[in-house]
């Protein structure tokens, strides 16, 4: 059947169409001369095969049967490209009508659930469909084999699963169905694509003309094109009764106007008296309206005296607010000078303690060499005395002895001495050790505070790059890898992976209108700033697998919101905050996109947040007041979370991803300058006790030389001491008084080295003191300026205040301004209007009455005075009909009469129209009809020509009948026999060849012909067999499923040929008993 009505025209013959219109009637016979020459060649050679490869698209590949009539497993049978035969005596059958019903065929009659095997719940059918070759069903999705795969139930329900050639399911619609038969121009209820038994039967065995003629029209959709005519030639029927009656009802409709019209001109003059009223109540308008007017004005005048009042508490207000901005700026200004010079004196007071500690160590120094000549000194004096003692024992002793005395007792002198240079070294070594440490321990610390210092510069370097990175690519803020992704989301979206282009980040969509609040949006929204928003689960699997590539294993990724896609942001009338003087996050935030509004409501209810700069206010809105209607929480400018009952302070300081780059920049590169002039410092305090404990370390190992030395004396005088007192006695051999004098002299020495070095401890000492009074000094500066800064941070966070106060006082004005000038001018609205209104007065009363009259009456009154008269004349009128309802009347029948006026002038069109059609379809029928005839007869005569065979076809398209007769013996066809008289099996001989007629005259990449052998007797049989191998040699592009219950071993081997043998099956499934349905039932 044709797909398109309109057209008339079976798609399967539209080729055949086209030729046939463009050949007029008067070439027919060089038409059929022309065609006959170009049929005589087909069926022998190759001319007549298709471009197509052979087995390329369309044919069947295999067919498997599961709990389907009588088969419990059939298959999968596969079938070759060209000619299939299938053999068997039972079961064979089912292929067919499997085949037919796989592909979504009728039943002929049959309900589906009768072929469900008995006791089985379900029969499937697998249909493989070759789809090779240019003209292949999506290559891409299919592969090189379509799997039809149909499931009927025991209930009698059908479901279908379309396969690649791998089995994997891609869809289940039948439409796709529908589709890929199209494509492949399979027809599976053309019975010339799949003719079965039964059918097979009645026409191979017919002898009925009017049967193979109806047989013909049908398989060639002629009888789709004959009953689209037949329903033209109804409609023109149907249309031209229509007519008749509109001219009927026209009629009607003319006469019942011109009564209405009589009615009304009747009760015209009863109305006089009733215009005169409306005359004057007119004028009675204008001047009401014209008092009104004057009212109005006056209103008007004391509104404009009240706006300028406001306008100059705006002015005062404006102004007072720009005062405490200037002073909000210069405090600023001096708050951060204030900072700077905090920083520098902080540098010079770690200059200044440094300067400190190297005066004590030099003073420390300067000390222990004073102690070292003090204790020279007093050695100096006790050898004095020693000489002084051994003087006396001079005299009272013998000189040996006192010489040997004297030496020992010089000798342990000398060992003292040592011993007290040895405890001086080793105390001096153990202030130098501690001195060391705690160097090394402050080292330690510079170090850490180094490192500290450089790692901070390090990530504000780091960020600073990174911000100028992303002023230039905006969305790198985000995430690095953000950018990229959105291309791969782009090329994605234009590939057609996705229903709806997914939307994200978030973050790049929102725009704020008060930057201060930057902080508490982040604060507020945290990761959803990153999150992306997709329409269907199908999308949010195409997200998930592009974020793959750029986001590693196991690392964070954004998150991915899946919601219905909307147009317009939800409502949030009844369940947003709000609060007179703080905004929600929603009405603080420019969105771009409705979709992302609406994703920040469902998940995190922006709609009731609210905004406020200070802390404290934020705790007297939320928790000592009680909270606004629908408000869950609040955000301040720095971050904090505020509840009810809660308080949660942020741990950032600054906004990271809704920010202005400009200032962020800027903010960023003095922090890097001022850590860089830290660093610097620390590096300097560093280097400097490097210094210091590089000389301590000098100074401790020339200490720890020296005690070696004075060890080796200590061991030296210790055996001299011995020796001597080993010898005799001896006699003292030196000269005290020389002695005494040397002493003396060395004495003076040693006192003047120590006036020198007390000269130089006082004037270390009072280094010191300076220093430590400058250090002092410096340190109250630094607490002065700390307290200054203090100072003016309160002054700074009180003028905050006062700007929230005075931006309030000029909210407030503006608003009362706003409302008071918007409530004056719809005053000065409502006066133009008004105004209007009364031209519009005096120009309709003018136009009702040109001369103007002066009324004393109210409008009320008149309105009385009308209202009574027009209950006069109704009940004056009771008789009658109301004006109203005559005039509404004669608006009815006038509108009905042109409605009708006009449809009937259409459908007039519509006969003209149908006429033309019904004529040119009825031509295109006949010419279409006569080319398939022709064509069909050319290939029967051709057949029978090639097999030496006679025979006519004959088509009376007056009577709707076509006789077909063959006999062997070429020879003249007027000396045939009556049909009537042919026998069984020659009448079914004849029917075959008229059979392959129609196959040429078909379209369809395979042919299924059921026992076509069963009604010939064996010399007929090999004959059809012959003829049905040369048509499939000549037509290696079509495939030809043959079912036959007889043996096929007289058939030569060949390429072409593949005999498939069918096993016999027990007869255990009930007998399908075929009725006729109706078409719903053949539909479900």
């Amino acid at each position: 059947m044709a797909e398109g009505r309109e057209d008339l025209v079976p798609l399967a013959a539209e080729e055949q169409q086209g030729a046939a219109k463009a050949e007029p009637e008067g070439e027919l016979a060089e038409q059929e001369e022309q065609e006959s020459l170009l049929l005589q060649d087909e069926p022998h050679g190759s001319a007549a095969a298709s471009p197509l490869s052979v087995g390329e698209v369309g044919i069947v590949e295999s067919i498997q049967l599961e709990n389907f009539m009588c088969h419990s497993r059939l298959g999968p049978v596969q079938f070759g490209p060209n000619v299939n035969f299938v053999v068997g005596q039972r079961g064979k059958s089912a292929l067919l009508t499997a085949l037919l019903l796989g592909l979504g065929g009728k039943s002929l009659g049959s309900p589906l659930k009768e072929f469900v095997k008995d006791g089985e719940a379900s029969a499937n059918i697998l249909i493989t469909l070759s789809n090779r070759g240019e003209n292949a069903y999506k290559p891409d999705s299919y592969g090189d084999s379509i799997i039809v795969h149909q499931c009927i139930s025991v209930s009698g329900t059908v479901s279908y699963k379309l396969k690649d050639q791998s089995g994997s399911v891609i869809t289940s619609k039948k439409a796709e169905l529908a589709e890929i038969l199209e494509h492949f121009n399979i027809r599976v209820d053309n019975p010339m694509t799949i003719l079965q038994q039964e059918m097979g039967r009645q026409l191979l065995q017919t002898r009925s003309d009017g049967e193979r003629y109806k047989f013909f029209q049908k398989v060639t959709q002629l009888e789709q094109m004959h009953n689209d005519y037949l329903c033209i030639l109804e409609r023109k029927a149907r249309t031209q009764d229509q007519i008749e009656q509109g001219e009927k009802q026209l009629l009607e409709l003319k006469q019942q106007g011109i009564e209405v019209e009589q009615c009304f001109q009747s009760m015209a003059a009863s109305r006089k008296r009733l215009e005169d009223l409306k005359h004057e109540m007119a004028w009675a308008v204008v001047n009401e309206s014209e008092r009104q007017i004057e009212d109005m004005i006056s209103n008007i005048n004391i509104g404009d005296q009240d706006t300028i009042r406001l306008n100059q508490k705006l002015e005062a207000s404006q102004a007072k607010f720009n005062e405490t901005t200037e002073k909000l700026k210069e405090v600023q200004e001096k708050l951060d000078k204030l900072n700077k010079e905090t920083i520098e004196l902080e540098i010079e007071s770690i200059q200044a303690r440094d300067n400190i500690n190297r005066k004590k160590k030099a003073y420390e120094e300067a000390e222990d060499l004073y102690n070292s000549s003090q204790n020279e000194l007093k050695q100096l004096e006790k050898e004095k005395e020693h000489c002084n003692q051994m003087e006396n024992l001079k005299k009272s002793m013998e000189q040996s002895k006192l010489e040997k005395q004297e030496k020992i007792a010089m000798l342990k002198e000398e060992l003292n001495k040592y011993k007290d240079q040895e405890n001086s070294f080793f105390e001096k070594l153990e202030h130098l050790q501690e001195a060391i440490e705690k160097d090394n321990e402050e080292h330690s610390r510079l170090k850490r505070e180094v490192s500290d210092v450089q790692q901070t510069l390090n990530d504000k370097q780091q960020q600073l790059n990174h911000l100028k990175d992303c002023k230039a690519s905006p969305l790198k803020i985000f995430e690095p890898q953000i950018p990229a992704l959105l291309e791969a989301i782009d090329n994605a979206d234009r590939e057609g992976l996705f229903t709806t282009k997914p939307k994200g980040p978030l973050g790049g969509y929102i725009h704020l209108q008060d930057p201060e609040f930057a902080l508490a949006v982040e604060a507020c929204l945290k990761d959803l700033l990153l999150a992306f928003c997709c329409n269907t689960f199908k999308d949010e699997e195409v997200l998930q697998t592009l974020m793959k590539r750029f986001y590693p294993v196991g690392s964070p990724r954004p998150q991915i919101i899946v919601s219905a896609f909307k147009n317009e942001i939800y409502d949030m009338t009844n369940r947003a905050a709000h609060h007179p003087e703080f905004p929600t996050v929603l009405t603080a935030l420019k969105i771009d996109d409705a979709v992302v509004a609406n994703a920040l409501i469902d998940m995190r209810g922006i709609e009731s947040v609210l905004l406020i700069k200070s802390n404290s206010l934020a705790r007297t809105v939320m928790q000592v007041q009680e909270p606004p209607k629908n408000c869950r929480e609040a955000f301040t400018a720095d971050g904090d979370q505020v509840f009810e009952r809660r308080y949660y302070s942020c741990d950032k300081s600054r906004p990271t991803y809704l920010i202005d780059f400009e200032v962020e920049i800027n903010h960023l590169e003095k922090v890097v300058e001022n850590t860089v002039a830290q660093l610097s410092v620390y590096q300097q305090c560093a280097n400097s006790l490097e210094n210091d404990i590089r000389k301590n370390e000098e100074t401790v190992n020339n200490h720890r030389l020296h005690l070696k030395e004075i060890a080796i004396r200590v061991i030296k005088i210790n055996m001299q001491i011995k020796d001597l007192e080993k010898e005799g006695t001896q006699s003292i051999g030196f000269s005290t008084q020389e002695k005494v004098k040397e002493i003396e002299k060395q004495m003076e020495q040693v006192e003047e080295k120590m006036k020198v070095q007390m000269e130089e401890m006082k004037d270390l000492r009072q280094e010191i003191i300076d220093a430590e009074q400058r250090h002092e000094s410096i340190k109250m500066k630094i607490q002065q300026v700390q307290e200054l800064s203090e100072s003016f941070r309160q002054e700074l966070s009180q003028i905050n205040l006062e700007m929230d106060s005075e931006k309030r006082c000029l909210r407030h004005y503006q608003d009362r301004l706003k409302h008071h000038t918007n409530s004056l001018q719809v005053k000065k609205e409502e006066l133009t209007k008004k105004e209007k209104e009364l031209e519009k007065e005096t120009a309709q009363a003018k136009y009702i009455c040109p001369e103007r009259k002066e009324i004393e009456k109210s409008t009320a009154a008149l309105d009385k005075e009308i209202a009574f008269l027009k209950q006069k004349i109704q009940s004056e009128n009771t008789r009658h009909r109301s004006r109203e309802e005559i005039i509404r009347q004669f608006q009815q029948i006038k509108e009905r009469y042109n409605a009708l006026d006009v449809k009937v002038k259409n459908l007039r069109n519509c006969i003209k129209s149908l006429d033309q059609t019904s004529v040119q379809r009825y031509e295109l029928y006949q010419q279409f009809r006569r080319s398939l005839a022709l064509r069909c007869r050319l290939y029967f005569d051709s057949f029978l020509s090639q097999l030496a065979l006679s025979g006519e076809i004959r088509f009376d398209h007056a009577h709707e009948t076509l006789s077909v007769r063959v006999q062997r013996g070429e020879g003249n066809t007027a000396g045939l026999g009556s049909i009537e008289l042919q026998s069984g099996s020659e009448n079914s001989f004849s029917n075959f060849f008229f059979i392959l007629s129609l196959w040429y005259i078909t379209e369809g990449p395979f042919r299924c012909l059921d026992a076509f052998d069963s009604y010939l007797d064996p010399s007929s049989r090999r004959i059809a067999l012959n003829m049905i191998l040369k048509i499939a040699q000549s037509q290696q592009f079509r495939q030809f499923i043959l079912l036959t219950p007889q043996s096929l071993s007289f058939l030569s081997p060949s390429s072409l040929i593949k005999i498939i043998h069918v096993p016999d099956t027990e007869r255990e499934q009930r007998t399908l008993h075929f009725r006729r349905v109706r078409e719903d039932e053949e539909e479900d």
